[in-house]
C-alpha cells in the first residue's frame, strides 16, 4: 500500500541523510502521521535549529568591519587603553611608560532575545514546514542584531558620551595639552562636505603632536542619500564635467538601519586593528526551546516555544576613526 510521505517526515529525511537516525522513526511519520512525543519533539527541535543555523551562518553581516570584537568574562568590561596612542621614541635613558591606570570606559553585557511559538496542533496536523521562514528570520535576526546596535550608536552619537567624556560626535575632544580635535559637523553630504571632513580627519594627531595617519575609507549612509554618494564615489565627472577626483577614494555602505535620520552620513578608517566601535560577545546566541508538557505555555496554551538568546553588548570605541555629520539638522 502506498503512502503520502508527511512533511516533517520528509524534514527529518532531509536532515538526517547521510547520518544515523534510525530509518524507523522517519517511517513511522510516513505511515502513521504524527504521534507527538519526546522522540517527537527532540526530531522537530533538530530540524528547527538545523534551519536556525544554516540562516545564522549564511546572514550577512557588517560588524566586523565596523567593530572591535570583545570575549566577555564577566557582567561588564573596562577599556582602559581607549585614548592612548603611544608612539616610538629614541630610547634614552629609561623608557616612557604610558599611564593606563585612570578610570576606563566600562561596557556593560545586556540579555538579548526573540521568541516564536508554534501551536501543537500544526505539528499533529503535520503543517510545522509553514513555520521555516519563521525560524530562519530568527537566525537572521541573531546574526545582525549587532550591527543594529552599532548602527544605533551611530545616530545616537551626537550626544551620547564616549570614553572622553564628550559626545562621541564633538567639536571639542580634548588631545592633553594640545588643542581640542573635532570629529563632526551639520555639513550636506556633497564633494564639498566630503572633503572638508575627510582632509579633517587625516589632520588629526595624538597628545604629543604625531599624525595618526587616519585616511577614511568608507561613507556611510542612508538609503537617501545613495544616489549623492555615488556621485561622489562612482562618478567619472562631476555636474560641472570636471574629471571627479574623489572617485573610488573609499568605499560605500548604504545602511537601511539609518533610514530614520535621512539626512545624517559618516565618515570612516576601519583599516586599523582598533575600530570605531567594540561590540563585546559575553554569549553567543544559543537556539532553545520549551516544549515540557507541564511547561506553563503547552499545559495552558497547547504552544511549544522557540527561541534565540544570547548576552552581549555595543560600546563606543575611538572616535577618532569615525566622522559624523547630521547633515544640517
Amino acid at each position: 500500500m502506498k503512502y503520502a510521505v508527511s512533511a516533517l517526515a520528509a524534514l527529518l529525511a532531509f536532515i538526517f541523510h547521510g547520518h544515523d537516525q534510525p530509518a524507523s522513526l522517519i517511517e513511522q511519520f510516513a505511515l502513521l502521521g504524527v504521534v507527538i512525543n519526546q522522540n517527537t519533539l527532540q526530531s522537530v527541535y533538530t530540524g528547527f535549529n538545523t534551519v536556525f543555523q544554516q540562516a545564522y551562518d549564511g546572514a550577512a553581516t557588517i560588524l566586523r568591519q565596523l567593530a572591535v570584537i570583545v570575549p566577555s568574562s564577566t557582567r561588564q568590561e573596562e577599556y582602559k587603553w581607549l585614548g592612548q596612542f603611544p608612539g616610538l621614541r629614541e630610547w634614552i635613558g629609561e623608557r616612557v611608560v604610558k599611564d593606563l591606570s585612570v578610570d576606563g570606559f566600562v561596557i556593560k553585557n545586556r540579555d538579548f532575545e526573540a521568541t516564536v511559538a508554534v501551536d501543537r496542533n500544526d505539528i499533529e496536523d503535520d503543517t510545522i514546514g509553514l513555520y521555516r521562514p519563521m525560524i530562519e528570520q530568527l537566525g537572521e535576526s541573531a546574526k545582525q542584531h549587532p550591527d543594529e546596535l552599532i548602527f544605533d550608536l551611530l545616530v545616537k552619537g551626537f550626544a551620547a558620551n564616549g570614553f572622553d567624556g564628550v559626545p562621541f560626535f564633538s567639536l571639542s575632544h580634548p588631545n592633553g595639552e594640545l588643542p581640542a580635535w573635532s570629529n563632526t559637523g551639520v555639513d550636506v553630504l556633497s564633494a564639498t562636505a566630503y572633503e572638508t571632513a575627510r582632509s579633517q580627519m587625516m589632520s588629526m594627531v595624538n597628545e604629543e603632536g604625531r599624525p595618526l595617519r587616519i585616511i577614511p575609507d568608507m561613507l556611510i549612509v542612508p538609503p537617501q542619500l545613495e544616489a549623492t554618494a555615488r556621485n561622489i564615489l562612482r562618478a567619472d565627472l562631476t555636474t560641472n564635467g570636471e574629471t571627479n577626483i574623489w572617485k573610488d577614494s573609499a568605499d560605500l555602505l548604504v545602511a537601511p538601519e539609518l533610514a530614520a535620520n535621512p539626512t545624517y552620513w559618516f565618515l570612516a578608517d576601519l583599516k586599523h586593528a582598533a575600530k570605531p566601535f567594540i561590540f563585546q560577545n559575553r554569549r553567543d546566541p544559543q537556539f532553545v526551546a520549551k516544549v515540557n508538557p507541564d511547561d506553563e505555555n503547552v499545559f495552558m496554551r497547547r504552544e511549544y516555544v522557540y527561541g534565540v538568546d544570547y548576552r552581549g553588548n555595543a560600546g563606543y570605541g575611538l572616535p577618532h576613526l569615525v566622522f559624523g555629520s547630521t547633515g544640517g539638522v
